[in-house]
């Protein structure tokens, strides 16, 4: 197994470390009401997205499940 012959020093550590660090995300106006979204997302706020109001379309759709038929249930009596 490769084993270092010497101990990375903090300082050449961190030098070689000085590029992995977090980025803001972009942030964009909403349209509407002006509050910071995500690109091509709805705004959370007013429900609008490219000048369309999203909040009144999305409706809660159930789906139902089709079930099978329910086999009858035999019981088996015990004779006395």
């Amino acid at each position: 197994m490769a084993v270092p012959f010497r101990k990375v020093s903090k300082t050449r550590k961190n030098m070689r470390r000085t590029h992995y660090k977090i980025t803001a995300n972009g942030l964009v106006e909403c349209t509407n009401c002006g509050a910071k979204i995500r690109p091509h997302r709805a705004c959370p706020k007013c429900g609008f997205y490219k000048g369309v109001d999203t909040s009144k379309k999305v409706e809660t759709k159930i789906v139902e499940e089709k079930k099978a038929p329910k086999k009858a249930k035999t019981t088996k009596k015990t004779e006395e």
